[in-house]
């Protein structure tokens, strides 16, 4: 019998990282071990985290999509379920449903550059599918990982960051807006990075992106005017999901749903719409 979409698994939390001062990733693991051997996700997909008597939000999973035993989330503290599950130690208790929406093109994208280009927390969602093709290196062309964010403190997973530029044929960027004497890497927006990424990758190869949405357009246009081809840029959209299944409506992007439509979508799907206020 298939299961009920709206019922969580009990997960319980293995270990609590702390990326930033607001920034935590809970590894979390399936209760019962029938429903580990069944779950599995593609990178960018979320899953619903339930945190009992308080409520429900949707988290990227933040794990490599072959960690069968572990699911990574990274969550911000902004609201009261956010931070109440910040706040659970090793042995604690949340609901999962999961997993839910499209994942990225890496099937259509071997062969081809990757650019990863990503602001703020936006480094969760594609921090799966960095690990998904650094771990499968042979697969894809040379990969282009562009990080910004507003300020030194708001750069988390530094280690890994350090970590993924020494793959091969990998190459990382970071900039800050409001650098701090001690920052090493380049100031100013996310686009200033476009300069430094060789034309020919930004023509031939495939975009992921992630962050904030006027950072996404703009990025897009960005590479539009370099040649790059419209229907190899991606994205990934936030909005309000609620029940994950297209049924409530919270997240009605048009005529998409972005929890089973998205959240990620080519960027010729969604260009016309992302300008526009109430969507």
């Amino acid at each position: 019998m298939a299961r009920n979409p709206y019922l969580p698994m009990t997960a319980e939390v293995v270990e609590r990282i702390e990326e930033a001062p607001d920034v935590y990733t809970l590894r979390v693991r399936l209760r019962h071990a029938a429903e580990r051997a069944a779950y599995r996700f593609a990178p960018g997909q979320f899953n619903m985290l339930y945190l009992f008597g308080v409520g429900e939000v949707p988290i990227s999973i933040s794990s490599d999509p072959d960690e069968h035993e572990l699911v990574d989330h990274t969550i911000r503290a902004v609201g009261r379920v956010t931070e109440g599950l910040v706040r659970l130690g090793p042995g604690a208790r949340l609901g999962l449903r999961g997993p839910f929406g499209t994942g990225w093109p890496f099937a259509v994208a071997q062969g081809r550059a990757l650019l990863m280009i990503t602001g703020g927390l936006g480094c969760a969602p594609t921090n799966s599918a960095i690990e998904y093709a650094i771990k499968r290196r042979s697969q894809y062309g040379p990969i282009t990982i562009a990080h910004g964010v507003k300020r030194p403190q708001d750069l988390i997973y530094g280690a890994r960051f350090a970590a993924w530029e020494k793959a091969p044929d990998t190459r990382v960027l970071l900039s800050a807006d409001r650098p701090d004497p001690n920052w090493r890497g380049r100031s100013g927006l996310v686009t200033a990075l476009l300069d430094e990424i060789d034309p020919g990758l930004i023509r031939d190869g495939f975009t992921l992106m992630c962050g904030p949405e006027p950072m996404m357009r703009s990025v897009a246009e960005n590479l539009l005017k370099r040649g790059a081809a419209l229907e190899r840029i991606y994205l990934s959209l936030e909005r309000n999901m609620q029940c994950a299944l297209g049924h409530c409506g919270n997240c009605q992007f048009g005529k998409e749903f972005l929890c089973k439509d998205g959240p990620v979508f080519p960027y010729a799907r969604v260009r016309a719409l992302l300008p526009v206020g109430g969507y």
